[in-house]
């Protein structure tokens, strides 16, 4: 398993709109896998794999797949006289979550470490009554160490990610920014497991752009790709922890790769979900059927472009999720690629 490409994809930022260096990233990491490859206006990279035999009747099937680069993070919104950053986030946070987190500022010119932390009195100082308000997002404020120099260099509109490394913690990975480089290399390294298989299928690899606002990029790039069966690439919740009920869990950690036939942006085929199955029993390879009561991902938006698509998600469950803490099993992160490369090859 090719654990050093994720790492390299999950400590590179970007967040929706600012996906250029998870997407040069990619373009240097599949030179040679594709017959095509282009960046559309949206900042999605849309790649093609012809297909490698003649179809037993009519044009090739178009399949595809929708990966997105973008991660949860924040933009700057106002840089005060005493270099205090204000930002607004791009995507969902628990601000419960962000109390004193160590950031990264992305400039034009360079990046710069700092600190995220709420606005207000520290503990030593606050009554019980503030301790018990949790901030909203836009009231926490990053420390950048410059002082005043901060409004030289910081820009409205500059990325801010966290910033921490990925772990590997036994046979668990732990990383922010797992949802969704996890797609990022699966989508990678599916093509690679293909080697010179001689597939009737034309496979589209789509990295998109802004997923995490509203499946932005994807429903642009499946708009001109105009799929036959797109298949999203996701992560999704492990509620495998303490304080969940059983029925909310979604996925088990160490039980597979999920099979996602439902959320609240789309329903999946369900000829399509049953294929998959049985190749995962054929092929031996663990699965569970998850669905989500709330979220979308990529796969909706190629159901419904132009005339529409059959769709399904092949999904990785993930503790923690939109946190810096991120976890999957890597046996379930091995699955979603075996999977991946048994449709493919057969398809």
């Amino acid at each position: 398993m090719n654990i050093e490409l994720l790492r390299r994809l999950c400590e590179t930022p970007g967040v929706p709109g600012h996906e250029h260096r998870i997407r040069e990233l990619i373009e240097a990491e599949i030179e040679g896998l594709f017959d095509e490859v282009s960046v559309d206006p949206m900042g999605s990279l849309l790649c093609r794999r012809d297909s490698k035999k003649k179809p037993k009747k009519g044009a090739p099937k178009k399949i595809m797949l929708l990966c997105h680069m973008d991660e949860i993070g924040f933009l700057v919104s106002h840089v005060t006289e005493k270099g205090f950053v204000h930002v607004q986030p791009v995507g969902g946070f628990d601000a419960r979550n962000l109390f004193s987190r160590r950031v990264l500022v992305s400039t034009d010119e360079g990046d710069f470490k700092g600190v995220m932390n709420p606005g207000g009195k520290p503990v030593h100082i606050s009554s019980p009554e503030e301790r018990k308000k949790i901030p909203e997002p836009k009231d926490f404020v990053i420390d950048l160490g410059l002082g005043e120099k901060a409004k030289e260099v910081i820009k409205v509109g500059d990325m801010v990610t966290m910033d921490e490394p990925l772990l590997e913690m036994g046979d668990k990975i732990v990383s922010k920014a797992l949802d969704n480089r996890i797609a990022c290399w699966l989508g990678i390294e599916a093509i690679k497991a293909l080697g010179k298989a001689k597939h009737e299928c034309e496979i589209h690899v789509a990295f998109t752009c802004q997923e995490e606002v509203g499946l932005r990029g994807a429903r642009t790039a499946a708009f001109a790709i105009k799929p036959d069966i797109g298949l999203g690439i996701d992560v999704t919740l492990a509620c495998d922890t303490p304080g969940v009920p059983e029925q909310d869990r979604t996925t088990v950690q160490g039980e597979g790769f999920g099979l996602h036939v439902k959320d609240s942006s789309f329903i999946a085929d369900r000829g399509l979900v049953k294929e998959i199955e049985a190749l995962a029993e054929k092929e031996k390879i663990p699965f569970q059927r998850t669905m989500l009561a709330a979220g979308g991902q990529d796969g909706a938006a190629a159901q419904q472009a132009a005339a529409g698509a059959k769709a399904v998600g092949i999904v990785v469950g993930t503790r923690y999720i939109h946190t810096v803490t991120e976890m999957i099993h890597k046996s379930d992160l091995q699955a979603a690629l075996d999977i991946l490369a048994a449709y493919l090859k057969k398809a």
